[in-house]
């Protein structure tokens, strides 16, 4: 019962924290570069990287895209540097995915931790800046409506595996994991994505739809992907920041490795309208 307390407490700060900031510009800005900084020192940690560079590149790359994107609120020298970034970090993602489903380590392990420390962790805040910034204009609800799609997806995933999962959606990586509770958590996202358009009248209604599916595949994925790393560092969670949920990359993974594709469908948006 404790557990159960502290752990509906800690999530309740954390939720409460980011609803808060997600209304001030300049509060988001420092409360993901915050963020970024304690999932950088958790994952250097997961790869065994000791260098400090990392820090240095991830601050750069954030608070340049950050200033252009929400304090200059001129992209026309950025769009360019934008789509070179968003090309590399999916690349760079596809990669994992594709590591994620072969029986070996991910390569990104050992050979190239500064390849993946850059396109996948630093690049991932980067891109939930510039969702805040959609259209050029600071748009919170719709980056509070992907975070509330990810808890949707991740919240119906477990209620629905634990109760009627049969089927492993991946036993060597997240035994815990089942179809049922993949197709569950997607459901009820689809299902949610209904309500988000119609409260935050940020965009339409598919819209909403596409980007819950989205979330739902590419944040299981960023799961996934993440809980390969912690096995192959064989450790549960990736750090003890958070109690009763580990460290806060486990609680932004999902999102982190979703941020480019829902970044990419909304400059969709945009070219279509």
């Amino acid at each position: 019962m404790k557990e159960i307390v502290t752990r509906a407490l800690s999530g309740i700060l954390y939720v409460s924290l980011l609803i808060i900031a997600l209304y001030w510009q300049h509060a988001v800005i420092g409360l993901f570069f915050v963020f970024g900084l304690v999932c950088m020192a958790e994952f250097k940690k997961l790869i065994q990287l000791k260098s400090f560079w990392p820090y240095i590149v991830f601050s750069i790359l954030y608070f340049g895209f950050a200033y252009w994107e929400l304090i200059a609120n001129s992209s026309d020298g950025l769009n360019e540097a934008t789509q070179i970034l968003l090309v590399i970090t999916i690349f760079v993602q596809l990669i994992l995915i594709k590591d994620l489903f072969s029986e070996k380590t991910i390569p990104l392990f050992s050979s190239k931790r500064f390849i993946i420390t850059t396109f996948y962790l630093s690049s991932g805040f980067v891109f939930l800046i510039c969702i805040s910034n959609f259209n050029d204009t600071f748009s919170p609800l719709i980056l509070l409506g992907a975070f509330i799609l990810v808890w949707v997806n991740d919240t119906f995933a477990f209620l629905v595996g634990k109760n009627f999962g049969k089927q492993k959606l991946f036993p060597s990586i997240s035994p815990k994991k089942t179809v049922e509770g993949f197709l569950g958590g997607l459901f009820f996202a689809c299902l949610g994505s209904y309500f988000i358009a119609n409260f935050t009248e940020t965009l339409n209604f598919t819209n909403w739809l596409i980007l819950s599916i989205i979330v739902s595949v590419f944040g299981t994925l960023g799961d996934l992907i993440e809980s390969k790393f912690k096995r192959m560092a064989q450790v549960k969670d990736s750090g003890v920041i958070m109690p009763g949920h580990g460290g806060l990359l486990d609680r932004l993974d999902s999102i982190i490795f979703a941020a480019p594709f829902i970044f990419l469908f909304l400059r969709l948006i945009l070219y279509v309208s």
